[in-house]
C-alpha cells in the first residue's frame, strides 16, 4: 500500500510524463521541485535544499522559487541547457474539493522562451528543425523565433549539403535544434564536436502525419501557394514538425506566427563555416560584438534595426536591383543630414514592438508594455508624416495610420501613465474609464472618511459622546458603548459581542459598507485585470500590423543608420560593376582600422579584370598581407547588404561566394590535424568556387614539407587560374610562387614593401607590385620579444644554410650540364654518319642560349625537359 500523500501521488504521476524536464509544480505563493530536480535546481540555481515528508524511510529532496519572480530561474536553468516545465494550478483552490487540480501549462527549452526580459534585445532566440532526404540528395530547414513570429523555410539541393548545412547553421546561430530519428542518423555524426554548436540543445522529434493539412489548418489558409510552399515536399514536412514541437510545447496559448516565409538562399551569397569565422562578420555566442562587422556596423538605434543588420550581414544579397535601391536610399539619408538626424532622433523612442506584440499574443504583457506600445506607434506616426514631406522615398514607410491610430487612442484612454510591471494588483486603469471601478475607488479611498462620518452621526444620534466605531478581523467593524451608556442603546443596534465593560453591536449601514470596503481592493484588482485583458484582445484583433511596422523600422533603421556610419567612418558608395572587373582604391580594413588610432592605417589598392583575376602574394608574417586579404573580402561583403564601403572609391561586380582559407589551426576532436583540415578547406574551395567567386588563401601547404608544399601550393594556383577563374589573391611564403607569373597569364605578383634602415626593417604595409625575395622571420622574431641570444643563434645558423644552398644549388647546376652533356654524346653516337635533323639543330640552338647562371634548379630541370621533348620528336613551341 502506498504510503504517498495524495499530493505526492499528483506529482509524481504529471512527472512520469516530463521526465525529461525539471518540474516546476505550483504549491502556493512557491514553486516547488522534488527529488533529482530538486537537487540540480539547488546546484543551478544556488538553491537551499531542504527536505519534505519522508516516503519509505528516505526525505524527499525539496527546493523552491517564489512564483513572482520565476521567470528569472526558468531563464537561469534554460540557459544552461535544461528543460523546464511549468505545472500550474488549474482551478480556484477555494472551490477545490479535495486536492487542487494542477497541469503542465507550458513547456519551456532554451529555443521557446517565451519571457523577453532575459534575452539579449539584439539578437533573435531561433529554434531550427532540420530534415533530410538522403536519396534525393537534399535537406529542408525551418527555422523561428517565437518572441518576434518570424518563421522561415528553406532548401538546400545538390553537393556539398553537409558543409552548406553547417554554414547555414552558423549563420542563424540557435539555442535548439531538431531532428527525426532517420534525420539524426544523417546528421550525428555531421553536428557532433562543432565548436560553434557548443551549448545548443539538439532533441529528436516526431515526423507528423499529414502535414500539408496540418499547415492549411493552423495558419486557415486554402493553399500553400500563398507560403510559395506548393509541391516542396521536405519544406512542408520540416515546417510542420517544427510548428507542431513549438505548438505542443505552449499547450493552450497562441502562437505568433502568420505566415511561413519561403527563402531561397540561391539569391544569397554563399559564406561557408571558415569564411564567416575567418572574416569576423558577427559575434561568436555571449561574446560581445566589437572587433567584428557587426560592432563596426551596428549604430542602429532600435533593436529591431540590431537584429535585422546582423541578419543581412550574414546573408549579403546576389541581386544587383535590390543592392542599388538600398544604396539609393542610403544616399538620400546620406545628403540630407537634417531629415536623417530627425529620423534616427524619433527612432530612438520606439521600443520593441516586435517582442510586446509577441507578447500581447501570449498574453504575458503588462501595463507598461501597453505605455512602451503606445509611445512606439506615437514616434511611428510622427516618422510617417516625415516621410509624406519625402516625395522621393516615402514608399519606405507605408503603415496602417487608421489601426496605428485607434490602438493609440485605446490606450490612451485607458492605461495610467503610472501603471505598474503587475497586472494583478491594480493601478493600470486610469480614472474615468470605467464607471464601477471609478465607485469602487471612491470607496476604497473615502473609506476611513466615512466611517468617521457614521461615527458622528451615531454619536449625535445616541447622545453618546464616547460611542466609537472600531475594527479587527473577527468582527469587522462595529460599534463600541461602555457599559454606563447602555441605556441609550437604540432598539436598531445588534449586539455582537459582550465585554468585562463595554457592549458591540453594528448597525445596517456600517455592515453594508463594511463589505464594500473590505471587497473594494480586491475587486478593484479583478476588474482592472478584467478591463486590461478587454483592452489587449482589442489590440490582439489588430496584432498583424505590427509585423509590417516592425520590418518598416528596420529597414529604416538600418539605411539611415549606413548613411551614419558612411559620414563617421568616411565610407564611399561602391559601384556595382556589370563588366565582373573589380577596383577598390584606398581601401581599408574596417574592423582593424576601427581598433587603432585614427589616421593610422595604411591604405591599398586591388584591381581584378579579364586580364588578371589571380594575386600572387608574398611578404614577411605580421606585415599586413591577411589583413589586406580580409579587407577587400570585407568591403565586398559591404556592397552587397547596400552598405557603404572603406575605400576612397569601389567597382565591385556581384560575387556569388566568398571563400577564405587563413590561418593555421587543428580540429582536435574530429581528428584532423592543421594539414588535413587545411586540405579539406581547399578541396571544399576547389569543388565549389565559380569564376564569380573571390577566393582568399593564406599560407596554403606550409603544414608539409617544403617541396610537397611547393608541389601542391603551385598545382592548386595553377587549377585556380585555368580551371575556375575566380579572383584570388593566394598569400605565401613560398617565393618560387613568384615564377607562376611568367607562365600563368592573368597571375601577377605583389608583395608587402619592407624598408631596411641598417640593421632594422620596418614593414610598411604597402602592398606593390612584384614578389618578394627575403621572409625576414628572424625580424618578425625580434619584434615579437624572443630573446636576443636566441635571435643571434639564428642568424649565425641561417647563414651557415644560405651558404649549404647555394652550395646545393652549384653543384644541381653542375650535374644538370654534365646530364645535358651526356644526353648530347648519346645524341651525336646515335647519329654519327647522319646529317643533323631540324629538331637537333632546335636544341643545340637552345643550348647555345642558355644562361645557365640564371638559372634556378626547378628552371634548370624544365629547359632539360624541353630540350628531351624537341630531340624525341615533339614539338615544345
Amino acid at each position: 500500500m502506498s504510503t504517498d500523500t495524495p499530493l505526492m501521488l499528483q506529482y509524481k504521476k504529471i512527472k512520469e510524463e516530463y521526465k525529461k524536464e525539471i518540474l516546476m509544480y505550483r504549491l502556493g505563493d512557491f514553486y516547488e521541485m522534488f527529488f533529482e530536480d530538486a537537487k540540480i535546481a539547488s546546484k543551478e540555481l544556488g538553491l537551499t535544499l531542504t527536505k519534505r515528508n519522508k516516503e519509505k524511510g528516505q526525505d524527499i529532496p525539496l527546493a523552491g522559487v517564489p512564483y513572482h519572480s520565476v521567470a528569472s530561474y526558468i531563464a537561469k536553468l534554460v540557459s544552461k541547457g535544461y528543460s523546464v516545465a511549468i505545472c500550474d494550478q488549474v482551478e480556484d483552490p477555494k472551490a477545490a474539493t479535495g486536492i487542487v487540480k494542477r497541469e503542465v501549462t507550458r513547456v519551456i527549452t532554451p529555443g521557446t522562451i517565451v519571457d523577453v526580459d532575459y534575452l539579449d534585445k539584439n539578437k533573435n532566440n531561433y529554434i531550427m528543425c532540420i530534415k533530410s532526404n538522403s536519396f534525393e540528395n537534399e535537406m529542408a530547414v525551418s527555422y523561428a523565433d517565437i518572441t518576434t513570429g518570424e518563421f522561415v523555410v528553406f532548401e538546400i539541393m545538390g553537393e556539398n549539403l553537409n558543409q552548406r548545412l553547417l554554414a547555414e547553421i552558423n549563420k542563424i546561430a540557435p539555442s535548439e535544434i531538431l531532428l527525426d530519428e532517420k534525420t539524426a542518423e544523417h546528421l550525428n555524426s555531421v553536428l557532433e564536436n562543432k565548436i560553434f554548436l557548443s551549448g545548443v540543445k539538439i532533441n529528436t522529434v516526431q515526423n507528423i502525419k499529414k502535414t500539408e493539412k496540418y499547415i492549411l489548418d493552423f495558419f486557415n489558409v486554402l493553399s500553400l501557394e500563398v507560403f510559395s510552399l506548393k509541391g516542396k515536399k521536405l519544406a512542408v514536412d520540416v515546417s510542420a514538425n517544427l510548428l507542431n514541437y513549438i505548438e505542443s510545447l505552449q499547450k493552450e496559448s497562441d502562437l505568433p506566427f502568420v505566415k511561413i516565409e519561403y527563402k531561397s538562399i540561391d539569391n544569397i551569397m554563399e559564406l561557408n563555416l571558415s569564411t564567416q569565422n575567418n572574416l569576423d562578420l558577427v559575434p561568436a555566442k555571449n561574446v560581445e560584438a566589437k572587433g567584428t562587422l557587426l560592432g563596426v556596423l551596428d549604430e542602429c538605434v532600435t533593436s529591431i534595426g540590431s537584429r535585422e543588420l546582423k541578419k543581412i550581414i550574414k546573408n549579403p544579397y546576389l541581386d544587383k536591383k535590390i543592392i542599388t535601391k538600398r544604396q539609393y536610399y542610403v544616399e538620400y539619408f546620406l545628403k540630407n543630414v537634417l531629415f536623417r538626424e530627425e529620423i534616427r532622433s524619433l527612432l530612438k523612442e520606439i521600443y520593441d514592438i516586435e517582442r510586446i506584440s509577441t507578447k500581447v499574443i501570449y498574453g504575458t504583457e503588462n501595463g507598461r508594455d501597453m505605455l512602451s506600445l503606445k509611445t512606439s506607434i506615437k514616434k511611428s506616426l510622427e516618422i510617417y508624416k516625415k516621410f509624406r514631406e519625402e516625395s522621393e522615398i516615402n514608399e519606405i514607410f507605408e503603415v496602417d495610420v487608421e489601426s496605428l491610430l485607434y490602438i493609440h487612442n485605446k490606450i490612451e484612454l485607458a492605461i495610467d501613465y503610472d501603471a505598474p510591471f503587475s497586472v494583478r494588483e491594480g493601478g493600470i486603469i486610469k480614472d474615468g474609464y470605467n464607471k464601477e471601478l471609478d465607485e469602487l475607488r471612491k470607496i476604497s479611498k473615502r473609506g476611513k472618511d466615512y466611517i468617521l462620518e457614521i461615527e458622528q452621526r451615531e454619536r449625535d444620534r445616541t447622545g453618546i459622546k464616547a460611542l466609537k466605531i472600531k475594527y479587527n478581523k473577527v468582527f469587522g467593524y462595529f460599534i463600541e458603548i461602555t457599559k454606563a451608556n447602555q441605556h441609550l442603546v437604540p432598539q436598531d443596534y445588534i449586539r455582537k459581542q459582550t465585554l468585562v465593560n463595554a457592549e458591540r453591536y453594528i448597525v445596517p449601514d456600517l455592515k453594508e459598507y463594511e463589505e464594500k470596503v473590505i471587497t473594494a481592493k480586491s475587486k478593484i484588482e479583478s476588474l482592472e485585470y478584467e478591463l486590461f485583458k478587454e483592452i489587449s484582445n482589442e489590440i490582439r484583433e489588430k496584432i498583424n500590423i505590427f509585423s509590417e511596422l516592425s520590418n518598416r523600422i528596420a529597414f529604416v533603421d538600418i539605411v539611415s543608420n549606413f548613411a551614419h556610419i558612411a559620414v563617421k567612418h568616411s565610407y564611399v558608395k561602391p559601384e556595382i560593376s556589370d563588366d565582373n572587373s573589380l577596383e577598390i582604391i584606398g581601401a581599408r580594413h574596417p574592423i582593424v582600422e576601427n581598433l587603432i588610432p585614427r589616421g593610422d592605417y595604411v591604405k591599398n589598392n586591388v584591381n581584378f579584370d579579364d586580364k588578371s583575376n589571380l594575386i600572387i602574394l608574398t611578404g614577411p608574417n605580421m606585415s599586413g598581407k591577411s589583413t589586406f586579404m580580409k579587407q577587400i573580402a570585407l568591403n565586398i561583403i559591404m556592397a552587397h547588404i547596400g552598405s557603404y564601403v572603406a575605400a576612397d572609391s569601389a567597382k565591385i561586380p556581384i560575387v556569388d561566394k566568398i571563400f577564405t582559407r587563413v590561418g593555421a589551426s587543428d580540429d582536435l576532436i574530429s581528428g584532423q590535424s592543421t594539414f588535413m583540415l587545411e586540405m579539406t578547406e581547399v578541396a571544399n574551395i576547389l569543388n565549389n568556387a565559380t569564376k564569380k567567386s573571390f577566393i582568399v588563401l593564406d599560407e596554403i601547404g606550409r603544414g608539409t614539407s617544403t617541396y610537397d608544399g611547393i608541389s601542391i601550393a603551385t598545382a592548386i594556383t595553377e587549377y585556380i587560374h585555368d580551371r575556375i577563374g575566380a579572383k584570388t589573391i593566394f598569400a605565401t611564403h613560398y617565393h618560387e610562387l613568384t615564377e607562376l607569373e611568367k607562365e600563368l597569364e592573368k597571375a601577377s605578383n605583389f608583395r608587402v614593401e619592407v624598408k631596411e634602415d641598417g640593421k632594422n626593417v620596418v614593414f610598411l604595409r604597402e602592398i606593390v607590385k612584384g614578389g618578394a625575395d627575403k621572409s625576414y622571420g628572424i625580424e618578425v622574431a625580434r619584434l615579437s620579444g624572443v630573446p636576443q641570444e636566441v635571435l643571434a643563434r639564428s642568424k649565425k645558423i641561417l647563414k651557415k644554410l644560405e651558404t649549404r644552398r647555394a652550395i646545393i644549388e652549384n653543384k644541381i647546376k653542375t650535374e644538370q650540364m654534365l646530364l645535358f652533356s651526356n644526353v648530347l654524346e648519346e645524341e651525336e653516337q646515335e647519329e654519327e654518319n647522319e646529317d643533323f635533323s631540324d629538331n637537333e639543330k632546335r636544341a643545340l640552338e637552345m643550348l647555345k642560349n642558355l644562361n645557365l647562371n640564371s638559372l634556378s634548379p626547378l628552371e634548370s630541370l624544365l629547359k632539360l625537359n624541353e630540350i628531351k621533348t624537341i630531340l624525341d620528336g615533339g614539338n615544345n613551341e
